[in-house]
């Protein structure tokens, strides 16, 4: 059987506002303004011979949401690291604080629905 990589996803959401300073920044985004926000964390591995699984989604789950915490219901430039809360900024953000945690991570994606809007980062 030839070589197989899984890979699985586990999607997170949060409420957060922010706003863009800089001097180019369009004057409606130069306001603070809120998002729905939605993302998706990505594992890649092979999976557990005993368990079937790369790892329990449970367990991702619980950790997604204990990094995803402290942006819900934020303003993002207020929390450390985010002072420019671009959605790559955010993205890199999450997974810098996700990899130590998640063995296998290799993506963080987070999107704006509203605004179909989304960035992706992932290791290289």
């Amino acid at each position: 059987m030839a070589n197989l990589t899984f890979e699985i996803e586990k999607d997170f959401q949060f409420e957060a506002a922010h706003y863009f300073g800089h001097s180019d920044a369009n004057d409606l985004f130069k306001k603070i303004h809120g998002h729905s926000f939605a993302g998706t964390v990505r594992i890649e591995g092979d999976a557990q011979e005993e368990k079937g699984w790369i790892r329990d989604l449970w367990k991702i789950d619980q950790i997604v949401k204990e990094v995803v915490m402290p942006l819900d219901h934020a303003l993002l430039n207020e929390v450390e690291g985010l002072e420019q809360p671009a959605l790559e900024q955010i993205a890199k953000w999450i997974f810098e604080r996700l990899e130590p945690r998640l063995p296998g991570l290799s993506c963080v994606e987070v999107r704006r629905p509203s605004c179909g809007e989304r960035a992706r980062v992932r290791r290289s």
